[in-house]
């Protein structure tokens, strides 16, 4: 089954949702308005509504025709991002400072478009767990909703979740089988030196120089203490330190991300990173501490539901159009907490090509979400139901 026919013909409809979401922005834990669209728009089409798991959350239920116990769940994140849009057209952000920016408004209207759709068929036996989840961006929105019971409010056979993909093209389809994202997880060094007059070195510890070093030396994490099949990435994102031009500071601070895949090597990682920053350090008098805070953990698709997955994708785009085999990428996902959970799959799909409508990466202030997939990824959710819970004869 192509694009469904209905979904189509609200198509302007859904644009019209996901632009006013695209231009009032809510950050973690704050989706405040915008749960209660969704909310809204749940109960005006007669399905059960559930409100306060992780704040903002909402889970909107639906029973189909006949109810043979089986449920399945769908997930949509609902947050933005700090960063001030630069795009425009007249739905930019009015919200200062804070853009959607990586196509939330996007998945939540494609998760209402199916909602709507289905709310109208019911062509399925069992229930939906339609979710709509806060504070994907950094924050574990996923992993808060899962700790205050979730599941054991809404017991899903299955979960699964999508993402619009910058850089492939519309109508095209991607996912893998077992490890899809990497785990996400971030460091703090302080390094304490002494502080000086600038024109005065040897009077102090110089904590830049001590800093320069130890960032150099925790690239050789993934080139040297990694297993070169083994994917990792270790990035310095922050080095802050000083407050003049003649001053040798006493504390320099460095932060960044660390990203993974094996459980073994993202214990390594925290490992090399405490033994380099403090052996530097030591090694000149001065001292290393490190914080190192494990978030998100990889996202890992199970064999069975990504082979229904690809064979729902391929009724919606063709099979000719669907990429089961793509390779895993370094960005992470909460959704992750979800998958440790239950077993389930995480698809990407296409945005646009670079250089055309919905080709600008995400987390650029330029981008947007490109409302031609709307009814593409509203067509796959709603697939996706009838043919995890066919109606008995």
């Amino acid at each position: 089954m192509p694009i469904i026919n209905r979904i189509a013909e609200f198509h302007d409809e859904m644009k019209s949702w996901r632009r006013d979401i695209h231009r009032h922005p809510e950050t973690a834990f704050e989706e405040v308005r915008t749960s209660d669209i969704v909310a809204e728009k749940l109960a005006e089409w007669g399905i059960e509504v559930h409100r306060g798991l992780a704040g903002t959350g909402v889970v909107g239920l639906l029973k189909g025709q006949n109810d043979s116990g089986r449920k399945i769940g769908l997930r949509a994140d609902m947050d933005a991002l700090h960063i001030q849009e630069l795009n425009d057209f007249e739905h930019k952000s009015i919200n200062d400072g804070k853009m959607h920016a990586c196509g939330h408004d996007g998945h939540t209207t494609m998760l209402l478009g199916a909602a709507k759709y289905l709310s109208e068929t019911r062509n399925f036996d069992g229930s939906v767990a339609f979710i709509f989840q806060p504070a994907e961006e950094n924050e574990g929105g996923g992993r808060v909703m899962v700790e205050e019971g979730l599941f054991d409010l809404f017991p899903v056979e299955t979960v699964f979740g999508m993402h619009n993909m910058p850089g492939i093209p519309v109508g095209q389809v991607s996912m893998r089988e077992g490890p899809a994202m990497a785990a996400f997880d971030i460091f703090e060094i302080t390094v304490e030196g002494r502080g000086a007059h600038a024109a005065m070195p040897h009077q102090g510890i110089d904590p830049i120089v001590i800093g320069a070093q130890i960032v150099g030396a925790l690239q050789t994490i993934a080139s040297r203490r990694t297993e070169p099949i083994d994917s990792v990435v270790v990035s310095v994102t922050q080095f802050h330190a000083g407050d003049t031009w003649n001053v040798i500071p006493q504390t320099a601070v460095i932060r960044g991300t660390a990203r993974s895949f094996r459980a073994e090597t993202r214990t390594q990682i925290e490992t090399d990173i405490r033994r380099i920053a403090e052996g530097i350090a030591s090694a000149q008098d001065a001292k290393a501490s490190v914080m190192y805070d494990c978030r998100y953990p990889a996202v890992v698709n199970t064999p069975a539901e990504t082979e229904l997955a690809a064979e729902v994708a391929a009724r919606v785009v063709g099979g000719d159009k669907v990429e089961v085999g793509a390779e895993p990428l370094m960005g992470s996902e909460d959704f992750a907490y979800m998958l440790q959970e239950k077993p389930g799959c995480y698809i990407w799909l296409g945005n646009g090509m670079e250089g055309g409508p919905g080709g600008c990466s995400v987390h650029n202030p330029s981008y947007d979400f490109n409302d031609e997939i709307s009814v593409i990824g509203a067509s796959y959710w709603c697939n996706l139901v009838e043919t995890a819970l066919p109606r008995q004869a």
